[in-house]
């Protein structure tokens, strides 16, 4: 997907939030080899001037009372300190087919310490659970040793009772994973919720499906958002897929909402492969809408002019199809 997000250090692999456990693995990606690093101490917050919507100079600071240096700063915190994931599975059901019976399990994310008014609900098998250990476990089978998996019984899978104890057992599955700072920013966890309605998005949006891609574009991207706090522009093809949906559906300014969303997360890379289709979808949907197209005219011609090598001539529509093909 073009540039990726490099975390970096990751540090403790278990957040202080949730308990210092052990240090994070790591890759060099020079060696192939993984490396641990021991605990590092938090960097002591900086100053961002933003942070609340404004400058903080000082002299401005100097006039500040006290109960505004402590709103900014409880500002600055919060916008350091990561928000906490709640995960659980209210319900299953059984799912009857000519050749299978298996069981659906129900689960909601939902961002804790505020209402959350964008909770979604995703359904997942006993087989897509597995599957997420499997993976993770060939990359960090020493920092789940202490996660259990929830086991098949020889007997009685489908009894109700069997099924509450596991949908217990995969909620704290769920929250062990994200309790580990190296697995909940793994690109398998994050798949886990969103890859299978991505992936039939983008079969109904290349069908000509717009309005159904959109029902399940809009859900993954929320659970996007949640789970990708560490990299906000791994959101950028799911959003430029919903533009796309947006204007084949005529609804050019839902469109263009859109693109400055997903603009704003390009435009902290250097490069990215949507910058240019995305500037130039744009620029068209501005001129649509008699919005001004000045800037992005000029930012759409530098970074043509600092592309290296073979300049793409795909679209953006072009390119969204090809994300899952």
């Amino acid at each position: 997907m073009g540039d990726t997000c490099d975390d970096g250090q990751m540090g403790p692999c278990l957040d202080e939030d949730y308990g210092l456990t052990q240090p994070a693995a790591e890759f060099d990606t020079r060696t192939g080899h993984r490396v641990h690093h021991a605990p590092a101490s938090p960097p002591s917050p900086q100053l961002d001037p933003a942070a609340l919507g404004g400058d903080l100079s000082p002299s401005s600071s100097s006039s500040m009372t006290t109960k505004e240096l402590q709103e900014y700063w409880q500002g600055v915190k919060s916008r350091e300190k990561p928000v906490k994931l709640l995960f659980e599975i209210p319900s299953a059901r059984i799912v009857e087919q000519p050749l299978c019976r298996y069981v659906m399990y129900q689960i909601v994310v939902i961002k804790s310490g505020s209402y959350d008014a964008k909770q979604v609900t995703i359904e997942r098998r006993y087989s897509d659970f597995e599957r997420l250990q499997q993976t993770l476990l060939r990359d960090f089978s020493e920092e789940l040793e202490e996660v259990s998996f929830p086991r098949k019984r020889l007997t009685s899978n489908f009894a109700q009772e069997s099924i509450d104890e596991r949908r217990v057992a995969f909620r704290d599955y769920l929250a062990r994973l994200y309790a580990l700072r190296c697995v909940r920013h793994s690109p398998a966890f994050l798949a886990f919720f969103t890859e299978p309605e991505l992936r039939q998005a983008h079969v109904c949006l290349r069908g000509g499906k717009y309005a159904r891609a959109l029902e399940l574009l809009l859900p993954a991207l929320n659970l996007q958002e949640k789970l990708a706090q560490h990299c906000p522009a791994l959101l950028v093809p799911a959003l430029c897929a919903a533009l796309v949906c947006h204007r084949d559906l005529e609804d050019s300014a839902s469109a263009f909402a859109m693109g400055e969303r997903a603009l704003a997360l390009v435009r902290r890379l250097r490069r990215h492969k949507y910058r240019c289709p995305l500037l130039a979808m744009l620029i068209d949907l501005g001129y649509e809408l008699g919005r001004p197209i000045a800037q992005l005219q000029e930012e759409l011609t530098q970074a043509r002019d600092a592309q290296r090598g073979p300049v793409s001539q795909l679209s953006l529509k072009e390119l969204v199809v090809q994300e899952f093909a």
